[in-house]
């Protein structure tokens, strides 16, 4: 039997999940805004500041094919809820970190481990509730992702540069772990065809659904290349600035959070309302849309690392997050397109493994390019270098665009919620 919800329930569940994903990325954040600190307090290298966040990204990615089949056959709302509590217990365990085996242990293993459990249940809760308003749901969703990040790069650098850089993960981890009492009261959950008497797709089924649909394995491409760039951001961006300029933490840190992630906040917002208005006259508007978004960000990031003013970087970062959010506020919403429901959590968690084992290694080579090279132009040679990044996950988006959707495409029913 069906459970009913009240009218507005979509829209309060967007909101709590809206607020556990901007833990989930603001947390992830800090570790880049207060690594000038870590680096003095505790004697590290670049390439070891880098080692900690790529072995965090490949732990997340090597836990997501189980948190896929986790996230079908679970209750959602347990999964979604002890995923919280975790990594952000986790992220205060980070600030009693005393050396880089306690920060793998801490930052790398055990929060990364946590979060992956929380992407496939969800995203596939979001699309269950939100049909016909489902790419902006996943929009708005997005959004906290610029928005934790922003916060974490202006109020983490403040916490740290009065408190020291512990006291931003306890903050910020202790702040989630509230959260994750609120959600043990008011997320629901909405049965699937999986638990209502329908036959479960087999584990083979689940691990291979992206490499069985072309378009989809196209998109997976794309989706990498966001992730490569985007971890190398999030870890050295605020260095960059930092060394570079002469800026002090909060600025340094402030600054290349907010100018790229203002304008993804705006893209994807804007983005996802007219992506759900255009694909009812033209099928193809996500993926040109996607596609248009990796082409115009591809020179940004080539600017990003050579603009020789704060100016120039600032415009190159805007500019850049501008491209990102037209392309991440389609990422899901294109990908459901083409996966049936009963797939889903299986296929966020197989996209998100393969793009993250890939992209793990970014913060380690920027790490290394800065140690090799000093740390102004390591990074910018770097960062430019990444640009190509972009262009090849243009290629495949168009790819499908032109070749394979038209024949992927699933036919999906529209009822409303009762």
């Amino acid at each position: 039997m069906t459970p009913h919800f009240h009218k507005y329930y979509k829209w309060e569940l967007l909101g709590l999940l809206f607020l556990a994903f901007f833990f989930y990325f603001a947390d992830r954040a800090i570790f880049g805004v207060v690594n000038s600190a870590i680096r003095a307090d505790l004697k590290l290298t670049d390439a070891q500041l880098g080692l900690i966040n790529t072995v965090m990204f490949f732990t997340l990615a090597l836990c997501m094919p189980l948190a896929g089949y986790v996230g079908d056959r679970f209750h959602r709302k347990t999964v979604i809820t002890f995923s919280l509590i975790f990594w952000s217990a986790s992220t205060m365990l980070t600030g009693l970190a005393n050396g880089m085996l306690m920060l793998i242990v801490f930052r790398s293993l055990a929060t990364a481990g946590s979060e992956s459990f929380y992407s496939p249940p969800a995203y596939s809760l979001l699309a269950t509730f939100h049909r016909q308003t489902r790419a902006f749901a996943m929009s708005v969703h997005q959004s906290a992702v610029y928005i934790g990040v922003m916060t974490s790069g202006f109020l983490g650098g403040a916490i740290a540069e009065r408190f020291g850089w512990r006291a931003a993960f306890y903050v910020f981890g202790g702040l989630g772990i509230l959260l994750g009492v609120v959600f043990l009261v008011r997320l629901k959950d909405m049965p699937r065809p999986s638990d209502t008497g329908c036959d479960s797709p087999g584990v083979f089924q689940d691990l291979t659904i992206l490499f069985r649909v072309p378009t989809a394995t196209l998109l997976l491409v794309g989706f990498t290349a966001i992730v490569f760039v985007n971890n190398a951001y999030v870890t050295w961006a605020p260095r960059l600035l930092q060394d570079k300029f002469g800026l002090p933490m909060t600025q340094a840190g402030g600054a290349s959070m907010f100018f790229h992630h203002i304008t993804a906040l705006v893209a994807v917002l804007v983005g996802g309302h007219l992506s759900d208005r255009w694909v009812r006259r033209n099928p193809n508007a996500r993926l040109q849309m996607m596609a248009a978004a990796m082409w115009l960000g591809a020179p940004m990031i080539f600017a990003l690392g050579l603009m020789p003013t704060t100016t120039g970087v600032y415009m190159a970062m805007a500019l850049f997050g501008l491209c990102r959010g037209l392309y991440e506020c389609n990422t899901h919403a294109a990908l459901f397109d083409v996966i049936e429901p009963r797939f889903r959590g299986a296929a966020v968690a197989i996209q998100v493994m393969v793009g993250f084992v890939i992209g793990s290694t970014s913060p380690l080579l920027l790490g290394w390019l800065s140690d090799r090279f000093g740390s102004v132009r390591g990074l910018a040679i770097g960062f430019s270098a990444f640009s190509v990044t972009y262009v090849l996950g243009g290629l495949a988006v168009a790819s499908a665009l032109f070749w394979t959707v038209r024949r992927d495409r699933i036919r999906e029913e529209m009822a409303p919620l009762s």
